[in-house]
């Protein structure tokens, strides 16, 4: 399923996907993924079923190929090509000067935001990863390059299990089940139209999304 976790600033958001992804281990409780607490799992183990992808995609001093396959260093062309062509980059990448060969240059300087974060995509899918962390990977981006993105996040998202960090309603209405957190609990969770007719805590934050949506139309 595809879980969106929304909550105010500081609610605690971020630490659920860090959690996930073990940057940091629990205090009490445990995480688990199919019933195995990921403690007991190695940490290769755990980064090849758990891929995260931050707001700004991280891409380090290299190749546009270096970058794809960092979580698969033995990937051929021809796989990379396909990950493209399924993320529906393929014809970007070959546009790009020097195609894989592109150096991005230090955290990816010589692309766009946009460009680095269908890299961080592509590196994602290359990885092939059970379960998907974002943090709101469009949130930075231009309208015209969010929907680019937005498409490619999609084939990412197929058939893999989502955590997703929400600031944006959109991203909330796309998710099978939303958890809203406050002060480090979780305050509600269902549908988005279950809880629209709650009338709490996740009603009160879409119509401060609705507001705030509203005000970037007429800018």
């Amino acid at each position: 399923e595809r879980l969106a976790v929304v909550g105010e600033t500081g609610a605690g958001k971020s630490t659920i996907a860090k959690l996930a992804a073990r940057f940091y281990d629990p205090q009490a409780g445990t995480i688990t993924i199919d019933g195995i607490d990921i403690r007991a799992l190695r940490f290769d183990a755990l980064r090849s079923a758990v891929a995260m992808v931050p707001q700004e995609g991280f891409l380090f001093t290299g190749s546009v190929r270096d970058n794809i396959a960092y979580a698969r260093s033995d990937m051929a062309d021809d796989e990379i090509w396909e990950v493209a062509r399924v993320l529906g980059i393929e014809d970007w990448l070959r546009s790009l000067p020097e195609r894989l060969d592109t150096e991005v240059r230090e955290r990816g300087m010589r692309l766009s935001s946009g460009e680095r974060q269908l890299v961080s995509l592509a590196r994602a899918m290359a990885a092939d990863p059970a379960v998907i962390v974002l943090d709101e990977a469009t949130s930075n981006l231009d309208p015209e390059t969010e929907a680019t993105v937005e498409e490619a996040l999609g084939r990412l998202l197929a058939g893999r299990t989502a955590i997703v960090i929400a600031h944006r309603l959109q991203t909330a209405q796309r998710a099978d089940r939303i958890l809203v957190v406050s002060d480090g609990s979780i305050a509600e969770q269902g549908t988005f139209d279950e809880l629209l007719e709650r009338g709490g805590a996740f009603a009160r934050l879409q119509t401060v999304w609705e507001t705030a949506e509203d005000l970037e139309r007429t800018e």
